[in-house]
């Protein structure tokens, strides 16, 4: 037997091959595949974009061998007799191969997952239920900021009222003063965003 046994010779050995395990395991990882790649402009970004997808697609291709060889190794070990111990060592081998080919392959690939979401997932629950909380969270905290904010322009809107009334000349040079700064800063902002 070779050192690396081929994907398609495991589906007589319990019907899971690395091929089907690509399947799955590949489209489960897609969503952090295209977190990965998205963002940035320009041709260096393309670039640099085109670099990270090919380092995530590598790494995801040796976790579904890794997973296929895995899946091999508990075959050989639950039907486990002294002729198939060649076999096991070979496994073994190979597993520990990719193993290594993984754990290089990962340091081109640069993701970051929240320690969080390592823990959710090792307490067998849904990841997804970090991404609920942050958006709760911020959710939370935009209602929050929204009330501050109301709250200030009802004091300013309160005090421009009560100054009004002591000093009704200076308030018609502040609002005109005012609205020249705004039309000025629209026009500054409207020549940014067209060179």
């Amino acid at each position: 037997m070779d050192p690396a046994p081929n994907p398609s010779s495991t589906a007589g050995n319990g019907g899971l091959s690395a091929a089907g395990a690509t399947a799955t395991v590949g489209n489960a990882l897609t969503p952090i595949a295209n977190a990965c790649v998205s963002g940035g402009n320009g041709a260096a970004a393309a670039d640099s974009a085109d670099n990270r997808s090919k380092n995530l697609q590598q790494v995801i291709n040796s976790v579904d061998m890794t997973l296929g060889l895995l899946h091999q190794l508990y075959l050989t070990v639950s039907s486990f007799s002294v002729a198939s111990q060649l076999p096991l060592i070979q496994r073994l081998n190979a597993l520990v191969a990719e193993l290594d080919t993984m754990q290089k392959l990962a340091e081109n690939c640069d993701i970051q997952v929240p320690m969080e979401v390592v823990n959710l997932i090792d307490d067998g629950k849904n990841p997804d239920e970090f991404t609920r909380d942050v958006l709760n969270s911020c959710i939370a905290k935009n209602q929050i900021t929204k009330g501050k904010t109301d709250a200030f322009k009802s004091l300013r809107k309160y005090l421009l009222e009560e100054i009004k009334q002591a000093f009704p000349h200076e308030v018609e040079n502040y609002r005109e003063i005012r609205a020249s700064s705004a039309a000025l800063n629209c026009a500054v902002s409207g020549n940014k965003f067209r060179a």
